[in-house]
């Protein structure tokens, strides 16, 4: 579970504690067991403090200057050679969990996806490899930080453990 400690403002003026607890928009996919991601905040631009956007969010990708900030648990790659993981429904569940990103997913290379944002991922648990459409790869351990600039990417876990990375996501006008 991801704990999520949301402050703001009381009518009095003194910063609070709004929340605290899991993410309103957490999912702990089915058809790909082992898969879970957590919508932490997302902010529209400019940012400005809100109540909480989650709930009414409608594209995973977001647009320029806008943030969202989100958890995402990769299960080990053996999750995906199992024969009863069913890549068709796994992916019904990705377009209907993660609007707008899910369908940025390329069916003919698995993984492999190219946002209109800067990335920026935290490895909080386990181990992943970031494999870059130019052949480049990185293992990342936890404590290590990725800027992902709009590249062309995908995310392996080749262990055998969960790898639990947080992502904060800011739309691009651009490409580098």
């Amino acid at each position: 579970m991801v704990r999520r400690i949301v402050t703001g403002v009381s009518p009095s003026g003194k910063p609070v504690i709004v929340s605290d607890g899991e993410p309103p928009r957490t999912r702990q996919y089915t058809h790909t067991p082992g898969f879970a991601r957590s919508l932490v905040w997302n902010t529209a631009a400019p940012a400005a403090p809100s109540a909480d956007p989650t709930g009414s969010l409608q594209s995973f990708v977001p647009g320029p200057g806008e943030t969202i900030a989100l958890t995402v648990t990769f299960p080990p790659g053996s999750v995906y050679a199992d024969p009863a993981w069913d890549p068709a429904a796994a992916a019904a569940e990705q377009l209907e969990a993660t609007p707008g990103l899910a369908e940025l997913f390329e069916p003919d290379s698995p993984g492999m996806h190219t946002t209109p944002t800067v990335d920026y991922g935290v490895v909080l648990s386990g181990e992943i490899v970031l494999d870059l459409d130019g052949g480049e790869t990185a293992v990342l351990k936890p404590g290590d930080i990725v800027v992902q600039n709009a590249t062309r990417h995908a995310w392996r876990n080749l262990g055998t453990e969960p790898a639990t990375l947080f992502f904060v996501l800011i739309g691009a006008g651009g490409t580098p």
